[in-house]
Formats: structure tokens, sequence, C-alpha cells
């Protein structure tokens, strides 16, 4: 096994310790799906928070995140305002439980990085800064094959409807 595979299989097994004792945000939130709860994350932190701002984020359909926002909606988690001066934009900010809801997951966020406190305590400023140079240019290359199955998706969905 070389490198690079050694590298991702480390990512994924770190992700997948991760997300097992990371278990707790799950009894704290239950009812919750994932999304519905970094959809509340994202709004808790973003003002003005919309469809579009959600799907660009998650790199999701808008119509994906229609469904969950009208989920959050009915869950009375999120509620859904407009300006006076656009009335035709839709935006969502938390309500009381919604802020709840942000609140403990914010909180188990904070214990899990006091949890890892220890490693990081550890790496250099050095590594710190080789680690995220990796992490950037990793982003910039997904950011791209993105970009490019997106327009290649938009050609492929011109031609299927004769455009």
């Amino acid at each position: 096994m070389d490198k690079e595979e050694q590298l991702m299989m480390g990512f994924r097994d770190l992700y997948n310790k991760m997300v097992f004792l990371n278990r707790k945000m799950e009894d704290s939130l239950k009812g919750y799906k994932s999304s519905e709860v970094h959809c509340i994350e994202y709004i808790g932190r973003n003002e003005d928070s919309n469809v579009t701002k959600l799907a660009e984020s998650f790199y999701m359909t808008r119509g994906a995140i229609s469904k969950i926002a009208k989920k959050l909606i009915v869950k009375g988690v999120i509620e859904s305002y407009q300006k006076p001066v656009n009335k035709k934009e839709i935006y969502f900010r938390l309500t009381p439980q919604g802020k709840e809801i942000y609140k403990v997951h914010e909180e188990l966020h904070k214990e899990f990085q006091e949890r890892d406190k220890v490693v990081f305590e550890q790496v250099t400023e050095e590594q710190f800064d080789t680690m995220l140079s990796f992490v950037e240019t990793y982003r910039r290359h997904l950011d791209a094959e993105i970009k490019k199955q997106s327009v290649e998706w938009q050609m492929e969905m011109n031609l299927n409807n004769g455009l």
C-alpha cells in the first residue's frame, strides 16, 4: 500500500472513529438527522440564510435543502421570513427551540474538542502549517472537480432537454 492509500485510509479510519465516539451527539439530538442538525448549525451561525446559501454550503440541490427546511419548519426549529425590501427571497432563522438544538450541538462540539485537546497540544506550528496547506490544496482540487462535474451535469441536462 502506497502513502496516498495509507493517508486516505487513515482519514476514513479517523472519521469513522470520530463518528463512533461522537454518538453522544446522536443521543442528545434524537429525532434530528445529521443534515437537519447541520442546517440548524448553519442558520444559527449565518444571518439571512436561504435555500441557495445552504445548498452551496452543503453541495446539495436547492430541492433537497427545501425538503430539509420544510421538515425543520414543521418541527418548529426554524421559521421563514422575508425582508421588506425583497419580498421574493425567503430567509430562515432559528426559533427558540432551534436555538436550544443549536446550543446543545455547540456544547457537544466543545466537549469533543476538549477531549481531543491532548493530541492537538502536541502538534507543532510547522506540523499544523503543513497539514493546513495539504487540506487547502486538496480542498481546492475537490472544488475544481465539483465545478467540472457541475458543468458536465448541466451540459448533459441541456442535451437531454434538447437545448
